[in-house]
Parts: C-alpha cells; sequence; structure tokens
C-alpha cells in the first residue's frame, strides 16, 4: 500500500500548475521581480479574504511578527506575553524586536494561551500581548481584548496557522493592532518557499511596515530609519494568488477530513481527539491527537508509512535558544505534558476517506 504523507503538496501543484506557470510567465515578461504588480494584486486580495484594511506582504512569517511588533514601538523596556506552547519562531520574533518574552501555560483541553494566567504575568514593563490562533483555531479573542483594555496592552497576533479561521464573526488577522501570518509551503494557504504578511486596518502600522520591510523606506534611495530586506518574492505572490482562489473550499475540505477523523477515532478511547473551542471555526491546519506512549506511536506508524508528525515537542521555555530565561521543567506543567503526548495525524484538503481509514488503522494497531 503506498504510504500516507502528512502533507501531499504535489496535488495541490497539480491543480493550479497551469495558472501559476501563466502568472510566472506575465512576471518573466515585465522583468518585476522585487515588489512587482503581482505583490500588489495579491495584498490587496489577502486584506480582502481576511477582511482587514491592509496586507504588507514579506520574506516570512517570523519577520511578519517582527516588524509588526516594531511598528508597534517594541523595544527593549517592553514585555510580551505569549504562550510556550507554539513554535519557537513567535519567541524568536519578540527578541529580534528587542523586547522580552514572557511565556505563559497554555489551557489543557484546546492547548491555546491561557488568559487567566496571562492575566497573572501583567507587570508595569508589559506592553504586548501576542495571542497564536494554534493548529488552525483561533484564541479566546474576547478573553484577550478584556485583558488588553484591563492593562493597555497592545495586540499582536500569531495568525500563522489560522488563515481563513474565524471566532464568533471575527477573522484571524484582524483582531489586534496588527497580525502576522507565515505562508510557509505547509500552511493552509502556503507558498512554494517562504513567505509571509501583516494585516492592519492601522494606516500607520501598514506604511510603517512597508518601510521597515524595504531598507527603512518606500522611496528608493532614501533610508530614514534602519530597515531591512524583508520584501514578498513576486514570484511567490503569484503562487499565493493562484491559492487564495481556492482556500475557502480547501479549508471546507479540512473541516470534511477532521469529521472524518472523529467518527474513525471514536472508538478509540485510549486516545484523545482534538477540541474545537465553542464558538470557532476551526480550519485544521493540523489534526492534534494525544496518546499514551507518544514517541513508540510515532515511530510504529512512521514505520507503517503514516506520515505523522510531532508540534511540538518541547516547548519554548525548555528549549537551549531560551535558557536565558532561566525557567526549567514544571515551569508550565500543562504545556509539558501536552509536548509528550501530542501528534499531528496526516491532513490535507485532498486526503482521502482511504487513506483516513488507514491512517486510523495504523494507529489502532499501535496503540495496542
Amino acid at each position: 500500500m503506498s504510504a500516507v504523507p502528512p502533507v501531499d503538496l504535489r496535488l495541490q501543484h497539480q491543480a493550479i500548475a497551469e495558472e501559476i506557470a501563466q502568472g510566472f510567465s506575465a512576471v518573466f515578461d515585465k522583468t518585476a521581480f522585487i515588489l512587482g504588480p503581482a505583490v500588489k494584486e495579491f495584498e490587496a486580495a489577502y486584506a480582502a479574504f481576511v477582511g482587514a484594511k491592509h496586507c504588507v506582504g514579506v520574506a516570512n512569517g517570523t519577520d511578519a511578527l517582527e516588524l509588526a511588533l516594531r511598528a508597534a514601538g517594541a523595544d527593549a523596556d517592553a514585555e510580551v506575553l505569549l504562550p510556550a506552547n507554539t513554535f519557537i519562531a513567535t519567541a524568536l520574533a519578540v527578541l529580534r524586536a528587542g523586547a522580552r518574552p514572557v511565556l505563559v501555560d497554555c489551557d489543557p483541553d484546546f492547548y491555546l494561551l491561557d488568559v487567566e494566567q496571562a492575566a497573572a504575568r501583567v507587570t508595569k514593563k508589559t506592553r504586548f500581548l501576542m495571542p497564536v490562533h494554534l493548529y488552525g483555531q483561533m484564541a479566546p479573542i474576547e478573553q484577550v481584548d478584556a485583558l488588553a483594555q484591563a492593562h493597555g496592552l497592545t495586540v499582536i497576533e500569531d495568525a500563522a496557522q489560522a488563515q481563513g479561521a474565524r471566532r464568533q464573526g471575527r477573522a484571524a488577522g484582524t483582531c489586534g493592532l496588527a497580525a502576522g501570518t507565515s505562508f510557509y509551503p505547509g500552511k493552509n494557504l502556503g507558498a512554494y518557499g517562504d513567505a509571509g504578511a501583516v494585516t492592519t486596518d492601522s494606516d500607520e502600522v501598514a506604511t510603517k511596515i512597508r518601510a521597515l520591510r524595504n531598507y527603512g523606506s518606500e522611496v528608493k534611495y532614501h533610508h530614514p530609519e534602519l530597515g531591512f530586506n524583508s520584501r514578498l518574492d513576486t514570484l511567490q505572490a503569484v503562487v499565493l494568488s493562484a491559492k487564495l482562489k481556492r482556500l475557502s473550499a480547501w479549508n471546507d475540505a479540512r473541516r470534511a477530513a477532521a469529521r472524518r477523523y472523529d467518527d474513525l477515532l471514536a472508538e478509540l478511547p485510549a486516545l484523545t481527539p482534538p477540541r474545537t473551542l465553542p464558538g470557532n471555526e476551526h480550519v485544521f491546519h493540523l489534526y492534534v491527537v494525544r496518546v499514551p506512549n507518544r514517541d513508540e506511536v510515532v515511530q510504529k506508524l512512521n514505520a507503517e508509512g503514516i506520515g505523522a508528525q510531532i508540534h511540538y515537542p518541547i516547548p519554548i521555555h525548555l528549549q537551549g535558544a531560551f535558557r536565558g530565561l532561566g525557567l526549567g521543567e514544571g515551569s508550565f506543567p500543562v504545556a509539558e505534558k501536552a509536548a509528550r503526548e501530542i501528534l499531528s495525524l496526516p491532513m490535507f484538503p485532498e486526503i482521502t476517506a482511504d487513506q483516513q481509514a488507514r491512517v486510523v488503522a495504523s494507529l489502532r494497531r499501535a496503540l495496542g
């Protein structure tokens, strides 16, 4: 039997190959390789999709978060609250922006930022709150808003895993001063390489980021401030525009696949399936379950050709890169326990019912 990959990007490419070839040809004909018309077209389309006033394309999702923080005034005196259960890029962006990350545990059911614990970590230096919309569903943004308003904090969303997700009518990427997202190839909306964007309703923030991404200037050879080379590649914009037209349908297909998994896994009591926070419209970037003896289970699945993965095996505070925070094992018990038990089953819009049945059959054998 053929293997079941964690993500099958070949099938997506087959659906859009001709449109991308035509788009690439247009870029080559115009030789508009840097911030060409295709970038502006994608930025306008993605802003409309999200419901934000502005979208500013940048080189990757980490840059998007860093530049959003910088544009919002982050500096060495600022503390940023963020969850310990996230990809390391969230915390790295805070450090790169010159601010100090202050980690918070996640809740045990949805693995999202525990807002009550975040409230307990607020100090006089706390200026930013960075909720992460994880695995495809949004953080409890109404609680985030209440905490931010109570302490005068600025909300910067990490929306890298939630393109198209909504909560109580609000879209990921529209709930703070700004949001950073990633178009890494495996995302719901993925490029053919690294890419990212900032969405915001603020004219001031958008103008600032357009300058920061382009050596600190929107006018060639005039550099009023320090900036970076972090521009969305024009060819990646072509890919993203083609995929964006299909994103809503692909997200619907992910939800249908998640429902199939839910039904198939109901007979495995040793396994804890993912839960959706009430009020959320999940887009299932990942389908994350919890199992005993996780590492052994993943090895058995992989040996049978099932592309199970682990997101993420080491919480931020236990990474060597963040040893300077002085936080050892036991600091965030919920995130640490989840990191030992969670695994991600294959999930992509084109996954078939037969493939999912094979995944679950293999999982049943692995669980013994």
